[in-house]
């Protein structure tokens, strides 16, 4: 095969996302370069990815590459890459919590840090937002379990625990809770919420899209006519926000929101942004479960009243519900922040993925 190379890989359910892990040194330092094998490696651009690992939707094109921190009080670096499936980008503005599910799993079995016996505490500095996380994993016997008795929704059967702890989340990309300076913007006729919390996204009532909240993918994803008004909101939301042109990025994320029915806090349909997602994102979760704190806000508005702290806020969503355990100091825009969440991770197949040597040339 001199005509391909190989680049170790550990192919990794993270929550309910999946995709290659790499180490960062079996990458190429230069950012083009490296962008170039990660299309490759997924098959991009096709819509059905038959040329690589994808999965032809949005939750499985996904990468995690981590590396060893030099940071102070920080075990490894993890940046995320959402490969996009139909166009040639490569987009490492967002951070993805549950592929980050897989970081510390992948940290010890690749040697990159010494597991304890019982538990370990691992602190992940992530890249896309500068915030810090920290892992708590199972590890009798210094080795990971994967097995055990945790379930979470849109993930068949049970496994070992994950706790994520999120640390310096207000403001991942922007620098602000509420980047407009404004608890709630009107966009085309319709009252939003434009708030950046682990991840930047924009919360809009379900109903005033015509919808009741509680839809599923088809009726989403083949509603064309709200989509497409729906993005037009998304990119004017991104240029208010700061983030100039949104077009071909995948922030802001979209939050469709309306009172929960089946005794959650409250009801989320997370758009990843142009399709629903199966079930929800995580750091969408620490986002949309911060804003049910925030006064004023479209989740807030919409969310079953709790005034407890710690409080734990459970988000329906198409797949069942993701618990976020939420606490705050603080009201309004300068609260400060600590969200905890539980997932599970498991390695699926290690090897090498194989890429046409003349990617790697250009």
């Amino acid at each position: 095969m001199h005509d391909l190379v190989g680049l170790p890989c550990l192919f990794m359910r993270g929550g309910t996302s999946r995709g290659p892990f790499f180490k960062a040194e079996d990458l190429p330092a230069d950012t083009a370069a490296r962008d170039r094998v990660l299309l490759a490696a997924m098959g991009s651009p096709d819509v059905r990815q038959i040329d690589g690992l994808g999965g032809a939707d949005t939750l499985t094109s996904k990468v995690a590459i981590i590396s060893k921190s030099t940071r102070p009080g920080i075990d490894v670096d993890y940046l995320f890459a959402q490969v996009n499936i139909a166009k040639p980008i490569v987009d490492t503005s967002p951070s993805c919590g549950n592929m980050l599910a897989g970081v510390a799993p992948f940290a010890v079995e690749t040697g990159l840090i010494a597991a304890d016996d019982g538990e370990t505490r691992v602190m992940i500095y992530n890249v896309n937002t500068e915030a810090r996380i920290e892992a708590v994993i199972q590890t009798p016997g210094r080795r990971m379990r994967y097995t055990g008795d945790a379930r979470i929704d849109g993930v068949p059967g049970t496994a070992a625990p994950i706790v994520l702890n999120f640390m310096d989340v207000v403001g991942s990309i922007s620098g602000a809770m509420l980047p407009t300076g404004k608890v709630r913007d009107v966009i085309d006729g319709v009252e939003v919420t434009c708030i950046d919390v682990a991840m930047p996204m924009i919360l809009l009532r379900a109903a005033d899209l015509g919808l009741a909240g509680t839809e599923g993918r088809a009726e989403i994803d083949g509603n064309k006519p709200m989509l497409a008004r729906l993005e037009a909101i998304r990119r004017e939301a991104g240029r208010r926000m700061g983030f100039g042109d949104v077009s071909d990025k995948v922030i802001p994320k979209v939050g469709l929101l309306s009172p929960p029915r089946a005794g959650g806090t409250i009801t989320s349909r997370y758009l990843t942004p142009l399709a629903l997602h199966a079930a929800h994102a995580v750091t969408g979760a620490v986002c949309v479960a911060t804003a049910c704190a925030l006064e004023g806000s479209i989740a807030h508005e919409q969310a079953k009243p709790d005034d407890q702290n710690p409080r734990t806020i459970w988000i329906e969503h198409p797949s069942g519900q993701v618990d976020v355990r939420l606490q705050t100091r603080g009201r309004g825009p300068q609260m400060e922040v600590v969200a905890g969440t539980l997932r599970t991770a498991r390695p699926i197949m290690k090897g090498e993925v194989l890429i046409p040597r003349s990617v790697l040339a250009g």
